[in-house]
């Protein structure tokens, strides 16, 4: 599975990573390919360039840097090129340009040294921009764990699939591919968990400070909210009110009114959960991530079922709610848009698909009925037409 693009685009031109991009392949290109010392072996680097590999037994300074600009072949430096590149530009749009560089050559030395740590005693070379990638592949992580990320696969065919990052990163490219699957004695699997270690951490850490604001959608605004709701759920089971800290009167009268300041903070709790589920999904449309968009919905149609979202949000989340064939939900925020918005100029096209729901998917025929002849009375389009007059005589036809 190979990673290909995200849904986010960058709010500005990440020129921090193109120029770092740039600066690896040059050096590359200088450095690569090194000369033939035997019959089809040839020297991973030119000779002058090997004192700017890692070596983990005698490093130098310096070295905890430059071996992340070496690369040992085309695919090595075509890969790393294509992570950086696919993670790395919303990372520096959301650093800034000189943060970004400075992280980015944080988590080379960072990797480095964690790699000279467990292999203290290896006279092997390490180089490669791996560890400083997976360490941008961490803030990527945290920072926007909840967009989703096209993946190239192939299992007997190929195709592409969209991952949240969350699961993507999390999973795969972490534990799967540099713990489980870590067999190769050729790559340096802890270097990049050392990098991933470090830009979770240091992400984290400069958003639970302020130094990167946070923007209700990354991993530390998920952890608070987790958080926000354990707290209230322990204090209330203590017998607590969540907002005095003071213990519920023992008198019958007490509690009753203690029982009503309890509801009252739950509610409000409530409305900070709706408030916040609605902005997600405002977010979530903004990345056209409808399938991340339609769940919230669901989730929202369960705290409140009175709940509105803007018509067109509402009109993208009923159609990826049908194609996900889940025509009974699709059917309800159908209905909510056209209840809610009922001069919108596409009401017969709503009308006609809401009809073909209940009678197709959901055997319903007089709620089939009543949206279909409403259609029929405003579709102007041929096709349209005659697709909800062909579905009216079979429902009237089936019906005796």
């Amino acid at each position: 599975m190979l990673p290909i693009r995200t849904n986010i685009r960058p709010r500005q031109t990440p020129y921090a990573n193109y120029v770092l991009i740039i600066v690896n392949v040059l050096i590359f290109l200088v450095s690569y390919p090194g000369r033939v010392v035997a019959p089809g072996v040839r020297e991973v680097v030119a000779p002058w360039a090997q004192q700017f590999e890692l070596v983990p037994n005698r490093p130098e300074l310096w070295q905890f840097l430059s071996y992340a600009f070496l690369h040992g072949g085309y695919m090595h430096i075509i890969g790393n090129m294509l992570f950086l590149y696919i993670f790395g530009n919303n990372v520096n749009a959301r650093l800034g340009h000189i943060s970004y560089v400075s992280f980015y050559l944080g988590g080379a030395a960072f990797s480095g040294v964690g790699h000279a740590v467990i292999h203290s005693a290896s006279s092997v070379p390490t180089l490669g921009a791996s560890g400083a990638v997976a360490a941008v592949t961490g803030a990527y992580l945290v920072l926007f764990p909840q967009t989703l990320i096209t993946v190239l696969y192939w299992f007997f065919f190929i195709g592409t699939i969209d991952v949240p990052a969350l699961y993507f990163i999390g999973l795969k490219m972490i534990l799967i591919d540099n713990v489980i699957a870590a067999t190769s004695d050729h790559i340096a699997y802890d270097a990049h968990l050392a990098g991933y270690a470090f830009g979770i951490a240091a992400i984290l850490g400069v958003l639970a400070t302020g130094l990167v604001r946070s923007d209700n959608f990354d991993l530390w605004a998920m952890l608070r909210r987790w958080n926000r709701r354990r707290r209230y759920r322990d204090v209330v089971a203590g017998g607590y009110d969540p907002f005095t800290g003071q213990v519920r009167a023992k008198q019958v009268k007490a509690k009753q009114v203690k029982a009503k300041q309890v509801k009252t903070a739950a509610q409000k709790l409530n409305e900070k959960k709706m408030a916040d589920i609605r902005n997600e999904i405002g977010k979530r449309m903004l990345e056209r991530n409808l399938a991340g968009a339609a769940g919230l919905y669901l989730e929202l149609m369960g705290l409140d079922e009175g709940q509105i979202l803007p018509r067109q949000h509402l009109l993208d989340i009923a159609n990826q709610l049908a194609s996900d064939n889940r025509p009974a939900e699709s059917a309800r925020a159908y209905e909510q848009l056209l209840a809610h918005y009922s001069s919108y100029e596409y009401a017969g096209e709503v009308e006609l698909m809401v009809g073909l729901l209940y009678s197709r998917y959901l055997d319903q025929r007089a709620a089939a009925l009543k949206y279909l002849h409403a259609a029929a009375a405003k579709l102007s389009d041929p096709g349209q037409l005659k697709m909800c007059r062909d579905e009216l005589a079979r429902l009237e036809e089936s019906g005796g």
